[in-house]
């Protein structure tokens, strides 16, 4: 049996140091993705708006792809493989998303997502055979707390009323669902065989299949925001917010685990919170920053643990 996992061991100095950059980075843009989505909504159904992302989010990896020389065949199972994950990261994940915000604030819906940790760490353990340690689950339980007072704030003062509010969390919770299914998928052994741009391009084309043919089913014709600001914000989420966090983001789950990649999902409420307290108009309380500060710690303390493996059968 082997003791040896993906993600399980614990990271050099430098690996750490090749993870940093890409950790930020996925962790910054997606921080600033949620304000834009909120600036998405309005002319434009949101199928359509997920639909119009990830065409172009498509294209400019396949292009990414055919300029590094990357291999861009598949097998018909790594096509298989690949329509399930397009399907569960860029079409059903990206279109709750969208309803989310159409009912509570960008920042609400960051922090919902940071309990991505909880599916990615518990699938991780239960497919990849990926244990964690106690300081793993201390860290998390930490962070969770933080959330918890950062949500409990957010719905006391949010000016929908409640029932709408606890509709948005739900859209929310089957977005980081979905997503913790991709994350698991993109790290499992099949996966692996594929190039990371590979498997995000025919990804992103799969998904954007599936959302063209949904987006017609629900809402008809395809409908066009004149607005520029529309569409330099579709480009910003199809290049920066998709081609470019997902590269990074696949990387850092590939080299330190589905488990402890989430916790970029951690980190990015509480900018992306910042963000809204700029843009709309959120009003912080000492509760609320008390939540941001037991976050990050539980960051840390989960980032630095050494995950512990769970012998293969």
């Amino acid at each position: 049996m082997s003791e040896t996992l993906a993600g399980t061991k614990p990271l050099g100095a430098s690996q750490r140091a090749r993870v940093a950059v890409p950790f930020m980075v996925c962790t910054l843009v997606w921080s600033s993705t949620w304000l834009v989505i909120r600036y998405q909504l309005g002319v434009v159904p949101p199928s359509w708006s997920v639909a119009y992302r990830f065409l172009i989010a498509c294209v400019a990896m396949m292009a990414y792809a055919r300029f590094t020389g990357t291999r861009l065949k598949l097998a018909p199972r790594g096509h298989g493989l690949a329509a399930v994950y397009g399907l569960a990261q860029y079409c059903l994940n990206y279109y709750f998303v969208y309803l989310a915000e159409r009912t509570v604030t960008s920042g609400l819906v960051a922090v919902v997502f940071a309990l991505l940790v909880v599916p990615n760490a518990l699938f991780a353990w239960i497919f990849l055979k990926q244990g964690v340690s106690r300081a793993f689950i201390a860290g998390s339980a930490v962070a969770l707390v933080g959330l918890a007072l950062l949500f409990g704030h957010e719905l006391a003062a949010a000016p929908a009323s409640r029932a709408v509010i606890l509709i948005g969390i739900g859209w929310s919770l089957a977005a980081v669902l979905f997503s913790s299914i991709a994350n698991v998928m993109q790290a499992s052994r099949p996966a692996a065989a594929i190039p990371v741009a590979t498997l995000i391009a025919w990804g992103m084309a799969w998904g954007s299949l599936f959302n063209c043919a949904g987006a017609f089913a629900m809402d008809g014709p395809p409908v066009f925001d004149p607005h520029p600001g529309y569409w330099l914000g579709t480009l910003y989420l199809a290049l920066i917010g998709s081609a470019l966090a997902f590269s990074c983001y696949f990387y850092v789950i590939r080299a330190i685990g589905p488990g402890r990649a989430a916790y970029s999902s951690v980190l990015s409420p509480v900018l992306a919170m910042l963000l809204s307290t700029l843009f709309e108009g959120y009003r912080w309380s000492l509760q609320a920053g008390f939540g941001c500060l037991l976050a990050i710690a539980g960051l840390v303390v989960a980032l630095q643990a050494r995950q512990a493996a769970r012998p293969a059968r």
